[in-house]
């Protein structure tokens, strides 16, 4: 891991909190509402967007990543395919 990339982490509204809230079970919610309070986490952070562009450019499986979910990931990532 990069020092840039440890230092991003370290500001993180996310950091010291329970990593179980950024990988909710959303096997029974289609809709992964699970996700909501790793998104209300997310929302205030000021390393959000470095954190989103990690786990798009590392295609990160699992996981609330810049309070995106998997799913919303990989729409981004088709949205850039589609406009590059």
């Amino acid at each position: 891991m990069s020092q840039s990339e440890m230092a991003w982490r370290a500001r993180g509204a996310c950091n010291g909190l329970d990593a179980s809230i950024f990988y909710p079970n959303d096997d029974d919610d289609p809709l992964e509402t699970n996700a909501d309070e790793a998104r209300a986490v997310c929302a205030g952070c000021y390393v959000r967007v470095a954190c989103l562009e990690h786990a798009l450019a590392s295609h990160e499986r699992d996981g609330v990543w810049g309070g995106a979910t998997e799913r919303e990931r990989r729409k981004i990532i088709r949205q850039r395919r589609r406009s590059a």
